[in-house]
């Protein structure tokens, strides 16, 4: 049985994301090919909430192709993209089932990344281009290119712009921390990479459900109107008719800004929490003093800056929100189980596969993990820390806080046509 495994965030459901799942069982030549995506849960990698709720999220992407979405735990999920790519990773390797991985790339030439991969930067010089005001991935990339000139590789100008293209382009950053991480566990999965479509992209597609009007206000046939082409049309309905329902919303972003504001302005022990650090704290409360008034837009065009980039500044805020801290983002470096969110009639025989190899334990229902608490401490550490995070995400969704003890794996999907 092929697995392939897909990291994503599915933020929301887009056609490029549809397209890579394609591209994937095309390229193992198996139609049949399992399909398990590792998923974002309720707060995505780029330190925000999720534009819709997990468990809508995993429908669509079942219904376009996926086999089985499980969860990745909330501090590996709203995290860097080393660290985001080793949890997905990780978690990928221990459900012992997966033959394959697939992820998109930004560059005509994907070889570069093999080449990428084996070169780790100066740790001494990554701090220094970090001290001198570059971004993360600005100085990764600026390491990495003084490592290949140290090693005596003479680089064209023209090579150069290249190489820098690839360590700067947001998903062929993401491939390369995928590659570097399965080579650090271990992983020997055939990789397939697939060319991102420039017609889909999960950024469009989040400014065309912000973008210019109040979505609270919005009709279902407007926001249908502002994604068609954007979407596939199951992913669409699926999303809408949660709405209609009163099942969800799009998160109030508004609200979120607020509250992670008068945190900080609360002062306290900030800087003990998950990614404030380096001056974070203070620069934080000397920007949000100044204001009146947080709306989101407003607030993060105040917050933006060279020295830290808007992914790490919302990271900090939704970490001290959630309640996570720098020790415990430290220390934990594993996902600790397997929440699984949903699955096709092709996913349950996976997923009994997964039952006999895996070498975490399987939750498929909240009260499953509860069991699991009393005997590791670490899992019941991780899953509150997931608990809590769902739990304060469901506030800006319009849901009320351990919504998620009342839903099951996302199983009733209509069946597909011959």
């Amino acid at each position: 049985m092929r697995v392939i495994g897909i990291i994503a965030e599915f933020n929301p459901f887009h056609n490029g994301h549809g397209y890579l799942i394609s591209k994937a069982r095309e390229a193992v030549g198996d139609p049949r090919a399992i399909v398990l995506a590792v998923m974002s849960g309720s707060f995505v990698q780029r330190g925000t909430p999720a534009v819709l709720p997990k468990h809508i999220r995993a429908r669509q992407a079942l219904l376009n192709g996926a086999d089985v979405v499980l969860e990745l735990p909330f501090t590996f999920a709203c995290a860097p993209s080393e660290r985001f790519a080793s949890g997905a990773v990780e978690l990928l390797r221990k459900t012992g089932v997966v033959t394959d991985i697939a992820f998109g790339v930004d560059i005509d030439d994907p070889s570069l990344l093999d080449e990428l991969a084996e070169i780790s930067p100066d740790e001494e010089k990554l701090r220094g281009y970090l001290a001198a005001g570059d971004s993360f991935p600005s100085a990764r990339a600026k390491a990495i290119i003084d490592e290949m000139r140290s090693s005596g590789r003479e680089l064209s100008g023209e090579e150069e712009k290249r190489y820098l293209e690839a360590l700067r382009m947001p998903n062929s950053i993401l491939a390369l921390d995928y590659m570097k991480a399965m080579k650090e566990k271990g992983a020997r999965w055939n990789v397939i990479r697939v060319k991102r479509e420039p017609s889909s992209s999960a950024t469009e597609t989040r400014r065309k459900l912000f973008d210019g009007r109040d979505k609270k206000a919005a009709s279902v046939s407007g926001i249908a109107s502002d994604l068609s082409g954007l979407m596939p049309d199951n992913a669409l309905a699926a999303m809408l008719s949660s709405f209609q329902a009163g099942k969800a919303s799009f998160p109030d972003r508004d609200s979120w800004s607020e509250d992670t504001a008068q945190l900080v302005l609360r002062g306290g022990q900030t800087e003990d929490f998950a990614y404030m650090s380096d001056g974070l704290p203070g620069y934080l409360y000397n920007r949000l003093s100044s204001m009146r008034g947080f709306a989101y837009e407003n607030t993060q065009a105040a917050l933006a800056t060279k020295h830290f980039t808007m992914p790490r500044i919302d990271r900090a805020l939704s970490s001290l929100l959630v309640g996570q801290t720098a020790s415990y983002v430290a220390s934990e470096k594993s996902p600790r189980y397997i929440r699984v969110l949903g699955f096709t009639k092709d996913g349950r025989y996976c997923l009994k596969i997964m039952g006999k190899c895996a070498k975490l334990p399987v939750i498929h229902n909240l009260s499953d993990g509860l069991e699991l608490c009393s005997s590791d401490p670490a899992l019941k550490q991780q899953l509150e820390l997931d608990i809590r995070a769902t739990g304060t995400a469901a506030r800006y969704h319009g849901l009320p806080y351990g919504y998620e003890w009342e839903i099951p794996p996302v199983t009733d999907l209509p069946k597909k046509r011959g």
